[in-house]
């Protein structure tokens, strides 16, 4: 098949988890046979175009906007240009495969000029971010949203939760949606053996605390807060060895001074964004990772862990209570709650061998459950159904 892909990010361009997901899942799709186009957004010192493990990317150019709302406009603007070359000069594709509301507008205008059926993959809703719809900014969303879904011959999403949730919010058929989970590709972990471990690990920690940490986006949804807030009990009951490092870009200014509110701020450590290389790094001499979300679709940081063979802890909220199993790949706890926060961070940090069989199991099951190659199959099989359901009608 000869495919057309929408993402508004992807390497060395990251802003979320939708970079990371396109470029570790296309490859394996490249595997299989599938030659792939992707249009995405424009990143210097990135070439314009260029063959990434297969796939042939586009780097659109972005007129700036007066606003991020204006932005995305002449995004989808120059997409849909791009695009429509693309398809002039390589012939009729079989589909388009769109990432996002964000460039909804540009795959739903080639889908009706050149009567190519649409995919949609939704990684996240805006009414499942902030638990509903209170301003016009978020129904603006929310409205882009349902028009990609509405649009979309299939819809993939990578959670139960989030078939529920589409269901529950837009009216989604339910047998319009098909669950494909996020992977991760277990060898970008693989330790550099000249490592200086001990010599890293002093830049975070004492050599008799213990080293538990967040990474991800310092958004109110992430629940920062709540760990922040879990930190004085476990502390408490390690006498104070232990250290809380918060990794991630962003403003920290009301998480920094929570932690000077609860007195704990010399046991925490805010770094701000850490490049790959040093994260994985970091990963090695860490003994816990804790992603304590209020919303989460999937939770594809706590897969980054199991591959960096950290033992980790997550709120039950979305897809994070299918991603881990609790007692056999890591702790679920309950979500916004920092007493069962921190006695499931007290589970890891207190019963080693306990921890060791999670990490384990964990492990194993990013082969069973997690693996692209498994994936990308799944995903071809949606692709599949497509064409052949095109197939059977004039369109």
């Amino acid at each position: 098949m000869k495919i057309l892909v929408l993402a508004w990010e992807f390497p060395p361009r990251l802003v979320g988890g939708i970079a990371r997901h396109v470029a570790e899942l296309y490859p394996e799709l490249v595997k299989l046979g599938h030659e792939i186009h992707l249009l995405t957004v424009e990143f210097d010192p990135a070439p314009a175009d260029e063959i990434v493990e297969g796939i042939h990317v586009y780097r659109v150019a972005v007129a700036p906007g007066n606003d991020f709302f204006h932005w995305v406009a002449n995004m989808n603007q120059s997409m849909e240009q791009q695009g429509q070359q693309l398809i002039e000069q390589l012939g009729l594709l079989d589909l388009i495969h769109a990432h996002d509301w964000l460039v909804g507008e540009a795959a739903i205008r080639l889908k009706h000029r050149f009567k190519i059926p649409l995919v949609a993959t939704i990684h996240a809703t805006e009414h499942g971010r902030y638990n509903g719809l209170f301003n016009d900014t978020q129904r603006y969303i929310a409205n882009q949203e349902g028009h990609l879904i509405y649009n979309a011959w299939r819809v993939i999403v990578c959670s139960h939760y989030m078939r529920h949730e589409l269901e529950r919010v837009f009216s989604t058929p339910w047998d319009k949606m098909n669950v494909i989970y996020n992977g991760i590709r277990s060898e970008k972990k693989h330790q550099d053996p000249h490592f200086d471990y001990l010599s890293f690990r002093r830049r975070f920690a004492l050599d008799q605390e213990k080293i538990v940490y967040y990474v991800g986006r310092m958004t109110y949804e992430k629940g920062i807060s709540v760990l922040l807030t879990a930190a004085p009990m476990v502390l408490q009951r390690l006498e104070s060895r232990a250290k809380f490092v918060i990794i991630g870009g962003g403003n920290t200014e009301r998480l920094q001074q929570l932690a000077w509110n609860l007195g704990i701020w010399e046991q925490c450590l805010f770094t701000g964004f850490m490049a790959d290389e040093e994260l994985d790094h970091f990963q090695t001499i860490a003994d816990c990772a804790v992603f304590p979300s209020l919303y989460e679709p999937f939770g594809i940081v706590a897969l980054e862990s199991f591959a960096a063979r950290v033992p980790v802890v997550v709120s039950n909220t979305g897809g994070l209570a299918e991603v881990v199993q609790h007692g056999k790949t890591g702790i679920v706890t309950y979500t916004n709650n920092p007493d069962s926060l921190a006695w499931g961070i007290l589970e890891i940090l207190t019963r080693p061998d306990y921890a060791q069989t999670l990490v384990a199991n964990a492990y194993a099951d990013l082969e069973l459950r997690f693996s692209w190659q498994k994936l990308a199959q799944q995903t071809e099989a949606v692709y599949q159904r497509v064409v052949h359901e095109r197939a059977q009608i004039h369109w």
